[in-house]
């Protein structure tokens, strides 16, 4: 296998994990969508307030659903940072083996 070739299958496995990443970061900007549609919602609400469990809906606490929300909108803002650093990271290194790999084929 050639210098070439190993770049070459270096970059698609990067490709790949760029793609999965990409997907990852899709559900966390919906689920993170959600939350915050929620939140809104719970403070236009008045007193009474549902939370589903499982197939059931149950009376909640508002303070305390606003809580679990706020709490849920953190992590996920945190795990979307973490995720854009990762690609970031990746997008860097496939923009690296591209540049060597085009190299490679002008020789």
């Amino acid at each position: 296998m050639t210098d070439q070739d190993k770049k070459i299958q270096e970059m698609q496995f990067l490709e790949q994990n760029l793609q999965n990443l990409l997907i990852q970061k899709q559900a966390f900007q919906m689920e993170l969508s959600e939350s915050q549609s929620a939140l809104k919602e719970i403070e236009k609400s008045g007193e009474e307030v549902f939370k589903i469990v499982g197939q059931l809906m149950i009376k909640a606490d508002k303070s305390k659903i606003k809580d679990e929300l706020s709490t849920k909108e953190k992590m996920l803002g945190l795990r979307m940072k973490t995720i854009e650093k990762q690609e970031s990271s990746l997008t860097e290194q496939l923009d690296k083996l591209r540049e060597e790999v085009m190299k490679l084929m002008k020789k």
